[in-house]
């Protein structure tokens, strides 16, 4: 049985590195990004796994581009989907997060909550119904089909949208979204929880990674950890794979350790 994962935010960073852990195991890897002909380390991945690599045009912001690259991956790709992750985001417009009240804009706010919350919640709409049809290839088997699930759905979160952990303030928008995110993961875990073809839903903390987002503020980080693209993403799909319907709705840290909301 092929399995189909759907990698929102492909181009690059985490989700250019979940595309490529999941090409080793075999996996058929639809890469969605924004403009897909600039995106020069995805083809290249692409003219290496040809079969098993399908590039996708799909900017998250977009209800019409979502639609449309659902109903591509439905009719190109057997009509069902194993898992999706929604990868892409952004600090804020300017590259820097808010430090006081004074930084902040309408702009800003929308800018961000669009990609970082907005627009996974679209793809659940539109790809929800591949989800569920999925074979459950990716996380726990259970003997009990009244907790069989088949599909899961990963939204990338961020320790800082702890409203219980949040101890230095700032970063508005991006606290904002990413909270936002995690009740979005919560409703659609019950949504999706319903009836016999239930699809997981989790919100993951990678940890502090070395991409583009938190490169502003690598001085600021302890040493050991700030983490690469590779032991973040095998830390992820650890805690992926070892998913089961009884994790659904649930906020995990990169080291498998829940995390209050």
């Amino acid at each position: 049985m092929t399995t189909n994962v759907v990698i929102q935010g492909a181009s690059r960073g985490i989700g250019l590195q979940f595309c490529r852990h999941l090409i080793q195991k075999g996996t058929n890897v639809i890469a969605c990004c924004r403009a897909p002909s600039q995106a020069e380390d995805l083809q290249k991945l692409k003219s290496e796994y040809e079969n098993q690599v399908d590039i996708v045009k799909l900017d998250v912001t977009s209800e019409s581009d979502i639609q449309e690259a659902a109903k591509y991956v439905s009719k190109c790709h057997g009509g069902k989907l194993d898992l999706l992750i929604n990868s892409s985001g952004i600090l804020h417009p300017s590259g820097r997060g808010e430090t006081s009240l004074k930084d902040v804009s309408f702009k800003g706010l929308e800018d961000t909550l669009r990609v970082n919350t907005l627009g996974p919640l679209m793809m659940a709409k539109y790809f929800g119904p591949l989800l569920m049809a999925g074979g459950g290839t990716i996380g726990k088997k259970s003997s009990d089909p009244r907790k069989a699930h088949a599909g899961i759905l990963v939204n990338m979160s961020a320790r800082v949208a702890s409203i219980g952990d949040n101890r230095l303030g700032g970063w508005y928008s991006y606290r904002v979204s990413k909270t936002a995110l995690n009740m979005v993961t919560r409703n659609l875990s019950i949504e999706l929880g319903r009836g016999r073809k239930k699809v997981i839903c989790v919100a993951l903390h990678p940890g502090t990674v070395d991409t583009s987002l938190s490169r502003p503020y690598h001085k600021n980080v302890p040493a050991g950890q700030l983490f690469s693209v590779e032991q973040s993403v095998s830390y992820l799909m650890g805690i992926i794979d070892g998913l089961s319907s009884a994790e659904t709705g649930r906020y995990y840290g990169w080291d498998g350790k829940e995390i209050p909301f």
